[in-house]
């Protein structure tokens, strides 16, 4: 039985050289060699190897052969792990963190999510990234517990001991119901008309704001660990309660869902706040994020007619 050697990563290198060069002149101009030690380099891969790698026979450029093509992709992607170790490496060498920790509260709207995330990953293509979506104080608790080096939370994290916060935006939160709801169908609804209907409530999943209530009205709650299903059950009728105006604006416009013009209320503004650790301030990669966050935030808009939840 036949064993193979084990190229070096020169002798790889030097293959995919040659191939994206299309000789071995190229090869030697991108690599910074002569042309002879190109050729050696290659003739020692085949010999590792056991197999011819290019065809050099008849023609001025040498082509792959039948083996040449069947490793060609195994080869370029041990280079391209290669190269992103060495990325990744320089990164750590230069204070860069390896993986990031990131908590972001559920009302922050997906199009905002999706644009930070996507230019993160252009930014630091070497850096993991660990995302958890919570509600309420499950955010700062994230952050308090090391489990998240930086958090964009809702209004709930001021005051936390041992926490820094920077303002980081705002939604409006209004208050739904389907349009086959009581609530919906009524001309005009009367002040306290909210509390005989079920009220869907978002619950909270950390101990720092457990037992509290925010925005409550009704005696009858539904109470939901899980924004989207919370999202469903309005659609399905079976109660009324707030949402972020970015992720129902859909709703209003197809029907599916009624704002309710309650004089009671009206709803408010849920504002967010970029959060992390006093004694555990976030790295390169982690301050990006929050950076990013917080400028957003500076182009949400005011609604002068909802007080701050």
């Amino acid at each position: 039985m036949v064993n193979p050697g084990t190229p070096t990563y020169d002798q790889l290198r030097t293959f995919l050289a040659v191939v994206d060069s299309g000789s071995f002149a190229g090869a030697g101009r991108q690599l910074g060699r002569a042309v002879s030690v190109i050729s050696y380099g290659i003739a020692n891969l085949e010999a590792q190897l056991g197999v011819r790698l290019f065809d050099r026979e008849g023609t001025r450029k040498p082509k792959l052969t039948v083996a040449g093509r069947a490793v060609l992709a195994e080869i370029r992607t041990i280079g391209e792990g290669f190269d992103g170790l060495r990325a990744k490496v320089k990164g750590l060498l230069e204070g860069l963190e390896a993986e990031v920790n990131l908590a972001l509260d559920v009302m922050l709207p997906a199009a905002r999510v999706g644009s930070v995330l996507r230019a993160f990953n252009v930014e630091f293509p070497t850096v993991t990234l660990r995302l958890h979506v919570e509600a309420l104080g499950a955010v700062t608790a994230l952050v308090l517990d090391q489990n998240a080096v930086v958090g964009i939370s809702g209004p709930l994290a001021a005051g936390v001991q041992g926490v820094e916060c920077i303002s980081a935006g705002s939604v409006p939160m209004v208050p739904v119901a389907a349009p086959d709801h009581p609530l919906a169908r009524m001309e005009r609804i009367a002040p306290g008309a909210g509390r005989e209907h079920i009220q869907l409530v978002l619950t909270d999943r950390s101990p720092l704001t457990e037992g509290r209530d925010f925005s409550v009205m009704s005696p009858r709650t539904w109470r939901l660990a899980d924004l989207g299903a919370k999202h469903s059950l309005l659609r399905e009728g079976i109660g009324w309660g707030n949402m972020p105006l970015p992720m129902i604006e859909g709703d209003l416009a197809s029907g599916t869902l009624v704002r309710l013009e309650m004089p009671d209320h009206p709803g408010g503004m849920y504002r967010f706040a970029g959060v992390w650790r006093r004694d555990l301030p976030p790295g390169p990669a982690g301050s990006w994020l929050l950076r990013q966050f917080v400028e957003y935030g500076k182009q949400d808009q005011e609604f002068t007619d909802l007080s701050d939840i």
